[in-house]
């Protein structure tokens, strides 16, 4: 049957996280679920990166296939239609060769983390972002990310349930950088590698958030680093403020 890649758009707030699970809400199982009207089947569809509860996604990447007949655009129109009223949309479709997987085909995975900095409550970015009431000094936050930068063995941020077969890992890209909005200042981390492990993002927000605050040196993220010991990380960064933003491959299905 041909095989198409989807990407997708979700708020993280009302869901368990990308991957279904049993009588509970699910992007997977949302999608899944909308497939299933259109072919009466079951249907399992395979993502490039398994979110976690309350992580919301501007360009997921999954592929399923349909019988003959479906185009790509009747495809998406069609899954938008009923995936109403879930905060899910379909804001891509592309047929692709029968080899492409949204997941073993990825070689880049890039995520946005938000912090809001105010004191007043957040209403229109609440949910959108992890509010402190401090302001953080994106420098000395950058000095500490700067560490992170390259491949290492990421124990001390890597969540004690991940699967992982290695703690060894290759991250490509982290910059932090200040974003002037109407709502105040957020501080932006950009992060990029082609894989990443369970936590592992907010691991690294958590912990350069408390650089930033100055309750740490910029030199104790290298020595957490080093440690390879979980009980070395700074705290995890709650869900709401990470979004995944794109997913690279050799040959780009939406180009």
């Amino acid at each position: 049957m041909p095989r198409f890649a989807l990407k997708i758009e979700y708020h993280g707030a009302p869901f368990v996280g990308w991957q279904r699970q049993p009588d509970l809400p699910s992007v997977q199982g949302a999608i899944e679920a909308a497939l299933a009207r259109l072919d009466k089947r079951e249907h399992t569809i395979s993502a490039a990166g398994r979110t976690d509860a309350g992580v919301h996604a501007m360009a997921q990447v999954a592929h399923c296939e349909m019988p003959e007949g479906w185009t790509a655009f009747r495809l998406s129109e069609a899954l938008n239609f009923h995936l109403k009223p879930n905060p899910i949309a379909i804001v891509d479709c592309a047929e692709v060769p029968s080899d492409f997987h949204a997941r073993f085909s990825a070689m880049e995975r890039r995520y946005l983390f938000r912090i809001l900095t105010r004191r007043a409550p957040a209403t229109h970015q609440a949910g959108l972002v992890w509010q402190v009431k401090h302001d953080l000094d994106v420098d000395l936050m950058q000095q500490g990310a700067n560490a992170l930068i390259g491949r290492h063995d990421f124990t001390t941020f890597r969540s004690t349930i991940c699967q992982a077969d290695s703690p060894v890992k290759t991250l490509d890209h982290l910059q932090v950088f200040q974003v002037q909005t109407q709502q105040g200042v957020e501080v932006h981390f950009d992060v990029r590698a082609r894989s990443f492990l369970h936590n592992q993002v907010r691991s690294f927000v958590g912990t350069l958030e408390r650089v930033g605050a100055g309750s740490w040196k910029p030199e104790a993220v290298s020595k957490a680093l080093s440690a390879r010991n979980r009980a070395a990380c700074g705290p995890v960064s709650p869900p709401q403020g990470l979004y995944l933003v794109g997913v690279g491959y050799p040959d780009d299905p939406f180009a």
